[in-house]
């Protein structure tokens, strides 16, 4: 009879708790519902595909700053690695008759040196940030704030210098360019390059040791260290797979746009950290999932999408944004403290 009453009490429909879990995708399927009221064409091919297009920059970025979040710590420098990463590769992709070519000597290089390059300068910064937090005890949030800066400083220095003297990067490559552009039996390679990204993170995540690893990290640091776990290893796994995404980020989005200049990648970090957040990570660390990052990035494009679809200030989407994001932390601090 017990038994019965407990079977009872676990399939019986929690209405507030199911409310509590889906309340921001609930609040940003209203925001699309009224945005297509107001204008129905925003669903169309022409739409998603920009959607997804943009999207697929954000998404890689994502995946690293979710390997961060999920092993308990932070990362405020995403964005400004992106940036960095972006005018480096693209000094390397400029086409041989630029006349502002910023490595004159340099010979035209296929697409995935400046690719490359651009992933190992993102890992290397994110190493970096693995071993100021984890070597130097310096708190996450501080470390990376001020990699931002440095990644900034160096971003600006690097476009500041002959011939370049600040003028936006441009006349890449054509190979480099379809990176960004160029498709598959019409589906664009810049999004096939962010399933590929998807796929090998979720193996990571799922499949191997340091996933499980990563998890128990974030879960108890102290209980991890007992169970004989090397954190220090950890903490820089997360933060070099976290920066050699924003390379690869940064490198395709200036594919993808055609250009560069060390503004690239302003905000991306708060934007990748909000989609964690929306998309099921806990702030707190131990929890989340590649599945949801992907839909929360996807979710808040379309928002931001609409919202200027419908011809709405961009100073909007900041306050939309900043809204959500604290009502996601919220949400997320009261379901795990009742679990507690």
């Amino acid at each position: 009879m017990e038994e019965k009453t407990s079977m009872k009490a676990k399939s019986k429909f929690d209405l507030r708790l199911f409310l509590m879990n889906n309340a921001i995708y609930a609040i940003m399927l209203v925001m699309i519902a009224l945005v297509v009221a107001v204008k129905p064409s925003f669903f169309s091919i022409r739409v998603l595909r920009d959607i997804l297009m943009q999207s697929s920059v954000r998404i890689v970025v994502a995946l690293g700053c979710m390997f961060v979040i999920i092993s308990g710590s932070a990362d405020l420098s995403g964005g400004r690695i992106v940036g960095l990463t972006a005018v480096i590769a693209g000094t390397l992709a400029e086409q041989s008759t630029y006349y502002l070519k910023y490595y004159a000597n340099l010979p035209e290089l296929p697409a995935f040196v400046p690719l490359l390059v651009a992933v190992l300068v993102g890992a290397a910064l994110g190493i970096f940030n693995g071993l100021v937090v984890s070597k130097l005890k310096v708190p996450a949030f501080l470390a990376t704030l001020g990699t931002a800066m440095l990644a900034f400083g160096i971003s600006n220095l690097y476009m500041d210098a002959e011939p370049n003297n600040s003028q936006p990067l441009g006349s890449f490559t054509d190979n480099f360019k379809a990176l960004g552009s160029g498709s598959f039996h019409d589906i664009p390679y810049i999004l096939l390059i962010a399933v590929f990204c998807v796929a090998i993170v979720w193996i990571l995540q799922n499949k191997t040791i340091l996933g499980k690893e990563v998890f128990a990290v974030g879960g108890n640091m102290e209980a991890a260290k007992v169970s004989g776990i090397n954190v220090l290893k950890i903490q820089l796994f997360t933060f070099a797979i976290a920066g050699a995404l924003y390379g690869l980020g940064g490198c395709l989005e200036a594919a993808r746009t055609g250009s560069g200049t060390a503004s690239y990648g302003t905000g991306y970090e708060l934007d990748a950290i909000a989609a964690c957040i929306i998309g099921g990570c806990s702030a707190g660390g131990g929890v989340g999932g590649v599945g949801g990052v992907v839909a929360g990035v996807i979710i808040f494009n379309i928002m931001s999408y609409g919202l200027t679809f419908i011809g709405l200030s961009p100073y909007w989407q900041y306050v939309a944004k900043g809204v959500i994001i604290i009502a996601a932390v919220a949400i997320d601090v009261r379901k795990y403290a009742k679990k507690n």
